[in-house]
């Protein structure tokens, strides 16, 4: 938080950045709503919520101002001062005696000697958009009529706020803003920040008798990513951000851990100075500091606009990756000095100045509904439905709550208050629930028991954090995806029907699932309806279908979709049951002891073949006139149970063909070595397999040797 104090010869203070806004009587009027509810409630009704904001207030002061261990985020802070200020508004004359709305922060440490602020280290207000701004100068404009006016544009720091004083040139006390009347006596800490001057000396300037310099102590970017990367070498605990890191430097009892410490202080105003500078304008005094040896933050800018100062604004948000240090937004000031003397003060700000802070990266809003989203792949994703709120810069009104066990983990319910976070692109989340706001009727949610797409069976095996639909073959939701699957060239290979092809057949309702494919040719006169699908092409489509119809068992296992079945462990299972009934009837001890089949993917066949959709969509294929040839008596496996890998490229064939060649030898083809790897065929370009399988001494064969190898098996 940028504390921004300048007192001149006139002893013109200038503020610090706060945790408020002035949003309108109406905006927060709807977030009381929002909140609580209706907005003529009894009076004792609004006195313990404004109780409770209260506590909730003082709670995080603490946290923030006292032990400099903030416990939310600025924007959630806002919220909740706003919400206590808009019912104080509201509720003139239920004000409680204790408000923060009057104060600044909390109370300084008792462990450091207290100090009381000669000049306050007041606070400012805060614009978020370009609305507000504008208002801001038009009331500066209404108190200055026809006079000129400057804005003085500076990075709205994140650091640690403090005060610097200098007797003689030397420096003799660094406080700490605390409560904005009294802080603490950090004077041995503050030495040891290596930018920041401990003796001034200026070639053009007479050194001042006494000089007080405010400004924010923090933790550049690269020295923060430095820390963090030794604390965490040495096993101790990292910093969450470089401003809890600054200010957790700057608190140490030992000078010598903040002298560790990667800490730079930039000055950005004049508290106090005798004899009187002759400055006449907030720029001015930045750069007569640097005469002295102060560093000011890297971007101040000279507006003769309010316009200009949004341009700038928006300059600065769009350059706020590339800056050495972290900011949260941009101070506005009057530049002249005397303009700011007659502008004065409010009870917490002055009127000559203001923060317009970023979009808010976190804001509060209240949780409508929560629904279950079925994805191509049949996984179940919980979406909160919210009360739009605007947070990154966007309206959000959904936002994904990943899976069951994220919601146990938040404890989130509909019609919770929760905080949603979004920052640049990153998607918004929720954060944090407010169980503090949680109503008495909040629902608690559960996974649902059967699909909300098409009825399946849902189901999560133990250990799994994901759930899933049952009825891959049936349910609409995983249709597309289904039917990729099922006409791709590893399972039944129906050339021509390609996704495209799929989107269109389904948007003709000719595509409720793969059953479906084989009932195509019944449908000509659609099919030639399709944009650019012409009397040869729906003909070499059709054809096509037909041809696939006579397959092999693994194919159309594989075909199947059903998860953690892959090319491999499709043919192990026709292998192992020789027919499609014995699959489909088996039970779960028998899956399990098929090579390749964990427990898990045995619950996945059990779970596949039980789901009344799916066997539905099984017989019409199989009355479709699917087939392959009865099962042969097994023949000589002379690499059964061998784990191979085939890597690189191939010249006389692909690496698919080496790989069924394998496996009709009775060998397992794996797509990474193991110490359990029988042999590495290894073509052109290897990689790293390559290099593994040598490290672990595993037998290699290049493409001569693997060809002379099948030679003697006739394969």
């Amino acid at each position: 938080m940028q504390v921004a104090d300048d007192v001149s010869a006139y002893h013109i203070s200038c503020l610090i950045q706060v945790r408020y806004t002035k949003f309108s009587e109406r905006i927060m009027g709807r977030f009381t709503a929002l909140l609580y509810g209706e907005t003529s409630m009894q009076s004792h009704s609004i006195i313990e919520q404004m109780r409770q904001l209260i506590q909730l207030l003082a709670q995080h002061n603490h946290a923030y101002y006292v032990m400099d261990q903030p416990s939310i985020s600025d924007s959630e802070y806002d919220h909740l001062f706003h919400q206590l200020k808009a019912l104080e508004q509201q509720y003139p004359e239920l004000v409680q005696s204790d408000t923060p709305t009057n104060k600044v922060g909390g109370q300084a440490l008792a462990k450091f000697e207290s100090v009381t602020h000669v000049v306050p280290m007041l606070s400012l207000g805060n614009v978020f958009k370009q609305d507000d701004l504008l208002a801001f100068a038009r009331r500066i404009e209404e108190r200055l009529p026809n006079q000129k006016i400057q804005y003085e544009v500076e990075l709205k720091l994140d650091g640690l706020a403090i005060s610097l004083w200098y007797e003689q040139g030397v420096l003799v006390r660094g406080v700490t803003r605390g409560d904005g009347e009294t802080g603490e006596d950090i004077t041995q800490n503050v030495k040891t920040i290596r930018n920041l001057p401990k003796v001034l000396s200026s070639k053009n300037n007479v050194i001042p008798q006494l000089l007080e310099v405010r400004g924010e102590v923090l933790m550049p970017k690269l020295g923060f990513e430095k820390l963090n990367a030794e604390q965490a070498a040495k096993g101790d605990k990292t910093f969450a951000n470089p401003r809890n890191a600054a200010a957790g430097s700057l608190r140490q009892l030992d000078p010598a851990i903040a002298a560790s410490r990667p800490l730079a202080f930039y000055a950005y105003g004049i508290a106090q100075c005798e004899p009187a500078h002759s400055l006449t304008t907030m720029h001015e005094s930045l750069h007569w500091l640097t005469q002295f040896g102060f560093e000011i933050a890297e971007r101040q800018y000279l507006c003769a606009s309010i316009e200009e100062v949004q341009q700038r604004y928006e300059q600065i948000q769009q350059q706020r990756p590339d800056l050495q240090v972290e900011i949260d937004g941009m101070v506005v000031k009057v530049d002249d000095l005397k303009q700011q003397q007659q502008l004065g003060f409010l009870s917490r700000e002055p009127r000559w100045a203001t923060a317009y802070k970023f979009p808010a990266q976190a804001a509060l809003t209240k949780v409508e509904q929560i629904d279950w989203q079925v994805g191509r792949t049949g996984t179940l994703t919980p979406v909160a439905r919210l009360a739009p709120v605007f947070v990154g810069g966007v309206t959000v009104s959904n936002v994904t709550l990943h899976n069951i066990g994220e919601i146990h983990r938040l404890d989130v319910r509909v019609g919770d208050t929760v905080s949603v976070y979004r920052t640049g692109d990153v998607i918004p989340k929720v954060e944090k629930v407010w169980v503090e706001f949680r109503p008495a009727d909040a629902v608690v949610v559960h996974l649902p028991q059967s699909c909300p797409v098409c009825d399946s069976p849902v189901v999560m095996p133990e250990g799994e954090a994901l759930a899933r639909c049952s009825g891959g073959l049936y349910c609409a939701a995983q249709r597309i995806e289904a039917i990729r699957h099922f006409v791709s060239r590893k399972a039944m290979d129906i050339e021509g029907l390609g996704e495209r092809w799929v989107e269109s057949l389904l948007h003709l309702n000719l595509l409720k699932d793969v059953a479906d494919i084989y009932h195509l040719h019944e449908h000509r006169d659609a099919l030639l309806g399709i944009e650019k699908m012409g009397e040869k092409s729906v003909q070499n489509l059709i054809d096509a279908i037909e041809a696939s119809k006579k397959t092999t068992l693994a194919r159309f296992i594989y075909a199947l979709g059903i998860r953690g079945v892959g090319e491999t462990t499709a043919r192990m299972l026709a292998q192992t049951f020789q027919t499609f009934n014995a699959l489909q009837t088996a039970e779960m001890d028998a899956l399990k002891k098929t090579p390749d089949v964990g427990e898990i993917t045995a619950e996945w066949i059990a779970d596949f073949f039980q789901a009344s959709h799916n066997i539905e969509v099984l017989n019409r294929l199989l009355a479709a006139g699917i087939h392959w040839d009865a099962p042969t008596a097994p023949t000589r496996q002379p690499l059964n149970g061998e784990s191979w890998v085939v890597t690189g490229t191939l010249e006389s064939m692909g690496r698919d063909e080496a790989t069924q060649k394998l496996q009709a030898l009775g060998a397992r083809v794996s797509g990474s070595v193991s110490s359990k790897t029988k042999c590495v065929v290894a073509g052109e370009k290897a990689g790293s397999k390559l290099d593994k399988a040598q490290k672990l001494d595993i037998r290699v064969m290049n493409e001569q040797e693997f060809l002379e190898f099948l030679g003697q098996f006739e394969v």
